[in-house]
């Protein structure tokens, strides 16, 4: 079975930090670019954070750009991402997702992500 599982969401004051994760089975996970993605309630979905199958390509959001890091370890069929200096406007639920042989170029977060997890809700308090 193809899935993904995410964890580490959780409540936060402004200014702090959390660490997402997302581990991945039943897919060969190096053939797979992996994203992050996010909604709050009421808005369209938002392409947080991409990386690409061997790490080398990472692309992000204008509004995270130097507060937010992808990371991913392939031996363990993992991505992470740590989020710093939170703000009440990152509230939002946070989705893992997977594309098969993509590489986080252009629009990435328009291509066909195919594999998403449940989600894990980051609330950011001010």
């Amino acid at each position: 079975q193809v899935q993904v599982v995410e964890s580490g969401g959780g409540l936060v004051q402004a200014g702090g930090s959390l660490r997402l994760s997302c581990t991945a089975s039943g897919l060969t996970f190096d053939n797979y670019a992996m994203g992050w993605f996010r909604q709050a309630p009421g808005k369209e979905r938002e392409g947080v954070s991409c990386i690409s199958r061997y790490g080398g390509i990472t692309a992000y959001a204008d509004s995270v750009k130097g507060r937010f890091t992808i990371s991913r370890d392939n031996a363990k069929n993992t991505v992470d991402l740590a989020m710093n200096s939170l703000k009440p406007e990152d509230t939002a639920m946070y989705y893992c997702a997977a594309e098969r042989f993509g590489d986080c170029s252009g629009s990435w977060f328009r291509r066909n992500f195919n594999v998403w997890g449940q989600g894990t809700q980051v609330t950011v308090s001010s």
